[in-house]
C-alpha cells in the first residue's frame, strides 16, 4: 500500500513538473515547445480531466505564437528586401504546420468554462504559394549571377547551396538541375594523390594500388574529390603526397626457452599393514589400498619465431596554387609476426596443460620481406583514411 501511494505521488509530481515547464515555456516566449509539449499531452487522452491544464496552455500559446509570427512576416513584407523571402515563406510554413498539428485534436473542451478551446485558424496557402514563387524567383537569379559573376570556388558553392533549396522547394524549376550541376563540377575541388618512396625497401604493388584506391576508404567529403592518376585537362587544387621515410625490417629470429618440469604422479598402489605387519581392513572387511605417487621430469623447449616490419610515413597536403603546405601528418605502422611451438624431452605427464597443447605445433616459414611491409600497411590504410577525414579541404 505505501509503495503504491509513492508511485502515485511521483506520478502527480512528474505531471505538475510538465505542466510548469509548459507555462514556463510561454512565459518566456518559447511558443514552440510550449506547443509541442501540449500537443504530445493531448495526443495520448485530450478529454481527460487533468489535461485540462494543456488545453488551455495550448489556446494560449498557438494565440501568441500566431500574433508574434504575423508581426514579424507584416515587418519583412514592408522591409521589402527580397533577401527576408526565405523567412517570410518559412514563417507561413510553420503558421500552417502548428494548424495541422492542432485541428485532428479538435474540438478540445473547456470543462470549467462550458465552451470548446478556441483557435482562430487561418488559410495560408495562397501566401504560401506567392512567397515561393517570389523566392524561387530570387534564388534562381542569385544563384545565376553568382555562376556568372564567381570569383573563386566558394561562390559557386553558395550558387549550388541556393539552387538546391530551390530545388527542394520548388522541384523542376526552369534548368535549376542543369545549373546545380554546373555550380557543383567548378566548386569541387581536385586533389592528385601521389606516393613517393624514399627508402631502399620495395613498396609492394598491391599495398600501392589500395592506398590510392580512395573508393574504398568511405570517405564523404562532398566538395573533394580524388584522383591517383590525375586527368590531363583538370587543373588540381591540391596534392595529396604520402611520402615512405623509412621501412625496417628485422632479421628473422628464432628464440628457445628451456623449461624443467616435475610432477608428482600416481604410479600403482599397496597395501596398508595394520601395526602387526598384515593387510589392514576398512570397516565391511575389505583391503585398504594406498595410492603410489613417483616424480616425473621433463625438459621443456619453447621456440619462438619473431620478425617484425615498422613503416615510418608523412602524409602532406599541398595547395598546388600557392605551392604551400597546408597540412602535414606523421604516418607509422608495424606488424609483428610471432609464431611460438615446442617439443620436450622426457616424461611429458609433467607439463602443464597449456605446455602440452604447444607441443602439437611446428615451425612455420617466415613471411617475406614484401608480406611484412604489406601486412604493415593494413594498418597504415587505416590511419590514412582518418587523417584524410580530418582534413577540410573546404
Amino acid at each position: 500500500m505505501k509503495k503504491l501511494l509513492l508511485i502515485s505521488i511521483l506520478f502527480v509530481l512528474l505531471a505538475c513538473g510538465g505542466a510548469k515547464k509548459t507555462q514556463e515555456a510561454i512565459n518566456s516566449g518559447n511558443y514552440t515547445t510550449a506547443i509541442n509539449k501540449a500537443l504530445k499531452e493531448l495526443a495520448n487522452n485530450k478529454t481527460k480531466k487533468g489535461n485540462q491544464k494543456y488545453v488551455l496552455m495550448l489556446e494560449e500559446a498557438f494565440a501568441k505564437n500566431a500574433n508574434r509570427e504575423a508581426e514579424k512576416i507584416a515587418f519583412l513584407e514592408n522591409d521589402g528586401n527580397p533577401a527576408n523571402l526565405e523567412k517570410i515563406y518559412n514563417g507561413y510554413l510553420t503558421l500552417k504546420k502548428f494548424q495541422e498539428r492542432i485541428t485532428p485534436l479538435l474540438p478540445l473542451p473547456v470543462y470549467d468554462e462550458n465552451r470548446d478551446a478556441s483557435f482562430v485558424m487561418k488559410n495560408y496557402d495562397s501566401k504560401i504559394l506567392q512567397t515561393k514563387s517570389s523566392l524561387s524567383e530570387y534564388l534562381y537569379a542569385n544563384a545565376t549571377d553568382l555562376l556568372s559573376n564567381a570569383s573563386n570556388k566558394l561562390d559557386y558553392r553558395q550558387a549550388y547551396d541556393e539552387l538546391k533549396y530551390l530545388n527542394d522547394i520548388n522541384p523542376g524549376y526552369y534548368d535549376t538541375a542543369v545549373k546545380m550541376d554546373e555550380a557543383y563540377q567548378k566548386g569541387l575541388d581536385y586533389v592528385k594523390i601521389e606516393v613517393q618512396n624514399d627508402t631502399e625497401q620495395i613498396i609492394p604493388k598491391r599495398l600501392e594500388e589500395e592506398l590510392l584506391d580512395f573508393n574504398t576508404y568511405g570517405i564523404n567529403n562532398f566538395w573533394a574529390t580524388f584522383h591517383s592518376n590525375p586527368i590531363e585537362n583538370i587543373t588540381y587544387d591540391y596534392a595529396l603526397q604520402l611520402d615512405f621515410k623509412e621501412i625496417n625490417i628485422s632479421p628473422e629470429q628464432v628464440n628457445e626457452t628451456q623449461i624443467i618440469k616435475e610432477k608428482q604422479i600416481k604410479d600403482g598402489f599397496e597395501y596398508a599393514l595394520d601395526q602387526n605387519g598384515n593387510v589392514a581392513k576398512d570397516s565391511l572387511g575389505n583391503d585398504i589400498k594406498v595410492d603410489k605417487f613417483r616424480t616425473v621430469k621433463c625438459d621443456f623447449y619453447r621456440y619462438t619465431q619473431l620478425k617484425t616490419a615498422q613503416i615510418g610515413a608523412k602524409v602532406n597536403f599541398k595547395d598546388l596554387q600557392s605551392g604551400q603546405v597546408v597540412n602535414s601528418y606523421p604516418l607509422s605502422s608495424e606488424f609483428i609476426f610471432e609464431h611460438i611451438y615446442a617439443n620436450y624431452q622426457g616424461d611429458r605427464r609433467a607439463l602443464d596443460n597449456s605446455l602440452v597443447a604447444l607441443l602439437d605445433l611446428a615451425a612455420v616459414p617466415f613471411p617475406s620481406n614484401e608480406q611484412m611491409v604489406y601486412d604493415a600497411g593494413e594498418d597504415l590504410k587505416a590511419r590514412l583514411k582518418d587523417i584524410v577525414r580530418r582534413n577540410n579541404f573546404n
